[in-house]
Protein backbone atom coordinates (compact mmCIF):
# COMPACT_ATOMS: atom_id res chain seq x y z
CA UNK A 1 0.00 0.00 0.00
CA UNK A 2 1.27 3.46 -0.94
CA UNK A 3 0.31 6.46 1.10
CA UNK A 4 0.89 10.06 0.21
CA UNK A 5 1.34 12.88 2.62
CA UNK A 6 -0.81 15.92 1.97
CA UNK A 7 1.05 18.43 -0.15
CA UNK A 8 1.18 21.96 1.16
CA UNK A 9 0.11 24.57 -1.36
CA UNK A 10 3.06 26.04 -3.23
CA UNK A 11 3.97 29.41 -1.79
CA UNK A 12 6.00 31.74 -3.93
CA UNK A 13 8.41 33.56 -1.68
CA UNK A 14 10.15 36.20 -3.73
CA UNK A 15 11.94 38.98 -1.85
CA UNK A 16 10.30 42.37 -1.91
CA UNK A 17 11.92 45.13 -3.92
CA UNK A 18 13.54 47.58 -1.53
CA UNK A 19 12.70 50.83 -3.26
CA UNK A 20 11.56 54.17 -1.89
CA UNK A 21 10.52 56.96 -4.25
CA UNK A 22 10.32 60.67 -3.52
CA UNK A 23 6.84 61.96 -2.72
CA UNK A 24 4.95 63.98 -5.31
CA UNK A 25 5.66 67.69 -5.16
CA UNK A 26 6.95 70.65 -7.09
CA UNK A 27 10.14 71.32 -5.15
CA UNK A 28 13.46 70.46 -6.83
CA UNK A 29 14.88 67.11 -5.73
CA UNK A 30 18.47 65.95 -5.47
CA UNK A 31 17.42 62.38 -6.10
CA UNK A 32 14.15 60.79 -7.14
CA UNK A 33 14.36 57.67 -5.02
CA UNK A 34 16.47 55.14 -3.17
CA UNK A 35 17.04 51.52 -4.16
CA UNK A 36 18.62 48.84 -1.97
CA UNK A 37 19.27 45.78 -4.17
CA UNK A 38 19.94 42.34 -2.70
CA UNK A 39 23.10 41.84 -4.80
CA UNK A 40 25.30 43.49 -7.44
CA UNK A 41 23.95 41.12 -10.11
CA UNK A 42 22.34 43.60 -12.49
CA UNK A 43 20.69 40.90 -14.59
CA UNK A 44 18.55 39.71 -11.67
CA UNK A 45 18.10 42.91 -9.68
CA UNK A 46 17.27 45.40 -12.43
CA UNK A 47 14.16 43.69 -13.86
CA UNK A 48 12.61 43.43 -10.38
CA UNK A 49 13.26 47.10 -9.66
CA UNK A 50 11.93 48.26 -13.03
CA UNK A 51 8.76 46.24 -12.49
CA UNK A 52 8.19 48.05 -9.18
CA UNK A 53 8.31 51.55 -10.69
CA UNK A 54 5.09 53.55 -11.08
CA UNK A 55 3.42 53.31 -14.48
CA UNK A 56 3.54 57.11 -14.74
CA UNK A 57 7.29 56.81 -15.30
CA UNK A 58 6.58 55.07 -18.59
CA UNK A 59 8.78 52.45 -20.22
CA UNK A 60 12.35 52.73 -19.04
CA UNK A 61 14.50 52.17 -22.11
CA UNK A 62 17.89 53.32 -20.85
CA UNK A 63 19.74 52.66 -17.61
CA UNK A 64 23.14 54.05 -16.64
CA UNK A 65 25.07 52.41 -13.81
CA UNK A 66 28.53 52.68 -12.27
CA UNK A 67 30.67 50.23 -14.24
CA UNK A 68 32.81 49.24 -11.26
CA UNK A 69 29.92 48.67 -8.85
CA UNK A 70 27.92 46.09 -10.82
CA UNK A 71 28.64 42.65 -12.18
CA UNK A 72 29.23 42.30 -15.89
CA UNK A 73 26.09 42.65 -17.98
CA UNK A 74 25.31 42.84 -21.67
CA UNK A 75 24.64 46.17 -23.39
CA UNK A 76 20.93 45.34 -23.61
CA UNK A 77 18.37 43.40 -21.62
CA UNK A 78 14.89 42.26 -22.49
CA UNK A 79 12.68 43.35 -19.58
CA UNK A 80 8.86 43.23 -19.54
CA UNK A 81 8.61 42.76 -23.31
CA UNK A 82 10.90 45.65 -24.15
CA UNK A 83 14.58 46.27 -24.73
CA UNK A 84 16.44 48.20 -22.04
CA UNK A 85 19.85 49.57 -23.01
CA UNK A 86 22.47 49.39 -20.28
CA UNK A 87 25.15 52.04 -20.13
CA UNK A 88 28.10 51.33 -17.87
CA UNK A 89 29.91 54.55 -17.01
CA UNK A 90 32.72 55.39 -14.61
CA UNK A 91 31.51 56.51 -11.21
CA UNK A 92 30.92 60.22 -10.85
CA UNK A 93 32.73 61.76 -7.87
CA UNK A 94 29.53 63.71 -7.18
CA UNK A 95 27.29 60.62 -7.17
CA UNK A 96 29.26 57.41 -6.70
CA UNK A 97 26.30 55.12 -6.04
CA UNK A 98 23.62 56.25 -8.43
CA UNK A 99 21.55 54.64 -11.15
CA UNK A 100 19.98 56.80 -13.86
CA UNK A 101 16.74 55.72 -15.54
CA UNK A 102 15.60 57.18 -18.87
CA UNK A 103 12.13 57.12 -20.36
CA UNK A 104 11.89 58.77 -23.81
CA UNK A 105 9.62 61.79 -23.75
CA UNK A 106 8.81 61.41 -20.05
CA UNK A 107 11.98 62.07 -18.12
CA UNK A 108 15.07 61.02 -16.28
CA UNK A 109 15.17 59.73 -12.73
CA UNK A 110 18.20 59.41 -10.48
CA UNK A 111 18.10 56.77 -7.77
CA UNK A 112 20.58 56.48 -4.94
CA UNK A 113 21.81 52.88 -4.70
CA UNK A 114 22.48 51.57 -1.20
CA UNK A 115 25.15 48.86 -1.38
CA UNK A 116 23.66 45.36 -0.93
CA UNK A 117 25.94 44.52 1.99
CA UNK A 118 24.73 47.50 4.04
CA UNK A 119 23.21 46.56 7.39
CA UNK A 120 19.47 46.89 7.77
CA UNK A 121 19.85 49.65 10.37
CA UNK A 122 22.21 51.71 8.21
CA UNK A 123 20.06 51.20 5.11
CA UNK A 124 16.95 52.37 6.99
CA UNK A 125 18.75 55.58 8.01
CA UNK A 126 20.00 56.17 4.45
CA UNK A 127 16.60 55.50 2.89
CA UNK A 128 14.84 57.85 5.30
CA UNK A 129 17.46 60.59 5.16
CA UNK A 130 18.18 60.56 1.44
CA UNK A 131 14.71 61.78 0.50
CA UNK A 132 14.41 64.27 3.36
CA UNK A 133 15.09 67.67 1.78
CA UNK A 134 14.37 69.71 4.90
CA UNK A 135 17.08 72.21 5.68
CA UNK A 136 18.30 72.34 9.29
CA UNK A 137 17.44 75.47 11.27
CA UNK A 138 21.04 76.71 11.21
CA UNK A 139 20.90 76.90 7.39
CA UNK A 140 23.82 74.52 6.88
CA UNK A 141 23.74 71.51 4.61
CA UNK A 142 22.81 68.21 6.24
CA UNK A 143 25.86 66.14 7.03
CA UNK A 144 23.93 62.90 7.48
CA UNK A 145 22.94 62.85 3.81
CA UNK A 146 24.77 60.21 1.76
CA UNK A 147 27.30 61.65 -0.68
CA UNK A 148 25.37 60.28 -3.66
CA UNK A 149 22.32 62.26 -2.64
CA UNK A 150 24.07 65.52 -3.41
CA UNK A 151 24.09 65.00 -7.16
CA UNK A 152 22.05 67.01 -9.64
CA UNK A 153 18.48 65.92 -10.06
CA UNK A 154 15.12 67.12 -11.20
CA UNK A 155 11.72 67.65 -9.73
CA UNK A 156 8.91 65.24 -9.23
CA UNK A 157 5.92 66.82 -10.93
CA UNK A 158 2.25 66.49 -10.02
CA UNK A 159 1.87 63.43 -12.24
CA UNK A 160 4.80 61.70 -10.58
CA UNK A 161 7.05 62.13 -13.59
CA UNK A 162 10.56 63.46 -13.16
CA UNK A 163 10.95 66.86 -14.73
CA UNK A 164 14.35 68.32 -15.24
CA UNK A 165 15.66 71.75 -15.89
CA UNK A 166 17.88 72.00 -18.96
CA UNK A 167 21.57 71.49 -18.41
CA UNK A 168 23.92 73.72 -20.36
Amino acid sequence: MITAAPVAPYALSLPLVRLRLAPHGTLPRRIDGVWWPYSRDLLTQLPEMLAALPSAWGDITGVTVDAAAWSAAPGRMFVANQVVRLHRAPASPHAPDRIVLLSPGLGRWDLLVIPPDTTEEAAAVLMAGALDDRVPDDGETRTARPAAATGTSGRVGPTGRGTRTRRW
